[in-house]
């Protein structure tokens, strides 16, 4: 079994670049068993020749499909996934079991961990991405006690996720950060407190779309516990995790990262472009420079945590702005004017519109509150954006049906025969 690096085994940025250019050969070695890699000239085997290497596409593996980047014998392989297809086809990624090794360990790194003692609700697809699976694993390699509470299904609609938070006392959970906002609409829609009827919750992780300092603070101030950020893809596996300042770390000494500026066609070691990743641990598919094609901004500042690993802030796929009269408006910024609104505005869900001349704004809230928060967040965002802008809010449950959170699904198995009272539409059907 391969030695993988931990934290703690380098104290410094020099130590943490030799500790990459130990592993880089073996990884090479492997892309050269891959026969999308052996097709292309210059395979490099060292670091100065992967500098200059081509970058890998999103498309290179969309027309690699399905095992054009495979280096080992199919039978070796422990799973197979696909991405969501967010930005267009979807594309695979596989993995051995020392794949997944490497895998759970990165993801694990969290600065409230796991334990043997943790009722630990995963609330990710499990399907073909990664996401699910990939905390499932790593819960249980610490004998954490899973719930795989899925997400996008018809079996766990969010008023069972609100009793099996309540009812099972869940320690921590795993989540997109916009999931955890409408368990807490949920949970107050069954007369509960987020804050304060669910006792054992002691941390929420969370991943999957970029979080703003404001939506970060507002998830926390309703939960009051922290939350706990996770970055990554299912090509690659968790890439960054938060430490205890708040700072979200790649994991330069599993992956080698490069800024891609698509402006100059340059790649940097920091600053603001796309991240560019080559995994060092990578057996079934080694990826050499491949652009997650997310913006990102990436620091080498020190951090007081010690851990001695860059930075970087995820700023997603729709980091670009729309243009609002002479402004630019991006979700980022205007996220964090929504969620500067004061707490008791009990603003959770919007939505917003750029048009030519004026930003149309939505959000959610009581009436008691309405011409208060309308009224702010137009200063807010004529403010920080300079743009004209319509504020209005609507009552509770127009953005988010209150059916969504309390409805329960009728879930039942196919079955072919019926009573003569019954309806035989429903054949063969989930629902």
């Amino acid at each position: 079994m391969t030695k993988r690096p931990q934290l703690g085994d380098w104290h410094s940025l020099e130590e943490l670049a030799r500790v990459q250019d130990k592993h880089l050969p073996v990884l090479l070695s492997r892309a050269a068993h891959s026969p999308f890699y052996r097709s292309r000239p210059g395979l490099p085997s060292t670091r100065e020749e992967l500098e200059s290497f081509p970058l890998t596409t999103k498309q290179d593996l969309r027309e690699a499909y399905p095992f054009g980047l495979l280096a080992v014998e199919k039978e070796r392989l422990a799973t197979y996934h696909e991405s969501s297809g967010t930005a267009g086809q979807p594309t695979a990624s596989y993995y051995t079991q020392e794949d997944w090794a490497d895998l759970t360990e990165r993801y694990s790194r969290k600065w409230v961990p796991m334990t043997a003692s943790d009722m630990f609700l995963v609330r990710t697809p499990y399907a073909l991405m990664i996401t699910g699976h990939l905390a499932h694993a790593s819960a249980r390699s610490y004998g954490a006690t899973v719930v795989p509470g899925d997400n996008r299904s018809s079996a766990m609609p969010y008023s069972r996720v609100v009793r099996v938070l309540h009812d099972l006392d869940v320690t921590l959970t795993w989540s997109m950060a916009t999931e955890t906002l409408l368990w807490a609409a949920a949970a107050r829609a069954a007369g509960y407190s987020p804050g304060h009827d669910f006792p054992k919750l002691r941390a929420l992780y969370v991943g999957g779309d970029p979080l703003s300092p404001a939506r970060r603070r507002r998830i926390e101030e309703i939960w009051r516990v922290p939350v706990v950020e996770e970055y990554g893809s299912t090509e690659t596996g968790s890439l960054a995790g938060q430490c205890e300042q708040g700072h979200l770390h790649l994991w330069a000494d599993r992956a080698i990262f490069e800024v891609y500026r698509p402006e100059t066609g340059e790649t940097v070691p920091e600053g603001r472009g796309q991240l560019v990743v080559t995994p060092l641990f990578r057996e079934a598919m080694p990826l050499l420079r491949y652009n997650l094609e997310d913006t990102v901004e990436v620091s080498y500042d020190d951090c007081p945590c010690g851990w001695n690993l860059p930075t970087v802030r995820v700023l997603g796929r729709t980091a670009f702005g729309y243009r609002v009269g002479e402004a630019t408006v991006t979700q980022a910024v205007l996220e964090d004017i929504v969620y500067d609104l004061p707490l008791e505005h009990e603003v959770l869900f919007w939505r917003a519109s750029a048009q030519p001349t004026v930003l149309r704004v939505e959000i959610e809230v009581g009436e008691e509150h309405r011409a208060g928060a309308e009224a702010a967040l137009t200063q807010g965002i004529e403010r920080r954006l300079g743009a004209r802008c319509e504020v209005t809010g609507v009552p509770p449950g127009t953005l988010v049906p209150r059916q969504t959170l309390t409805g329960v699904h009728d879930v039942v198995k196919p079955r072919s025969l019926f009573a003569a009272d019954e309806d035989w539409d429903k054949a063969l059907l989930y629902y």
